[in-house]
């Protein structure tokens, strides 16, 4: 299917890259049909884009990344809401708020995007540990991240690898983040 988006023009998407979020994401219940978009840059950020509205992207980024001890605690019915039989069939993203100045770009810890790779389901959830907030600054970590990825590369020989501009990702791409943790009853 042809998606037009605001960001990244126009997208083919197909079956495997579409994500549903039944319950939408906080503060916008009435998009439920996302894909991931790969912006094809070196910045590790993806952006979830709504289908239904072309000016609608969120950008997300995995928490592990600069935070490698995040674990993201569900309860037995988040679990049953998203349909995860096995903990380790999910992949988890935090939202960014990227400011004019992106050395201030902070991401939500307190409210993760869980999403179940197998049936391709999503929900935001709000975590009940008091550790995580909403604005966690972490540019510095990033940057670090993508600097020892760079140079990772470059000792191996590789040239930076050259995405598509905007391309819709894959579901079965995304490696499980064994981020999720069952909350004992």
């Amino acid at each position: 299917m042809i998606v037009q988006t605001g960001r990244f023009g126009q997208l083919t998407v197909g079956n495997d890259e579409i994500i549903r979020i039944p319950n939408g994401l906080l503060g916008f219940p009435a998009y439920t049909d996302f894909c991931l978009v790969d912006p094809g840059d070196d910045t590790l950020i993806l952006w979830l884009q709504s289908m239904q509205d072309a000016n609608i992207a969120f950008p997300l980024l995995e928490p592990k990344i600069f935070k490698p001890d995040y674990a993201a605690r569900l309860s037995a019915s988040e679990l049953r809401e998203l349909k995860l039989e096995n903990i380790n069939q999910s992949a988890v993203f935090s939202v960014l708020t990227i400011p004019d100045d992106i050395t201030q770009m902070t991401a939500n810890l307190k409210a993760p995007l869980v999403i179940n790779l197998k049936e391709q389901i999503a929900r935001q959830v709000v975590l009940q540990e008091n550790e995580y907030v909403i604005k966690h600054p972490m540019f510095r970590e990033l940057r670090q991240h993508i600097v020892t990825l760079q140079n990772q590369r470059l000792q191996r020989g590789n040239e930076p690898e050259e995405a598509p501009q905007g391309s819709a990702v894959s579901i079965r791409d995304i490696p499980p983040s064994l981020t999720v943790k069952s909350l004992q009853s």
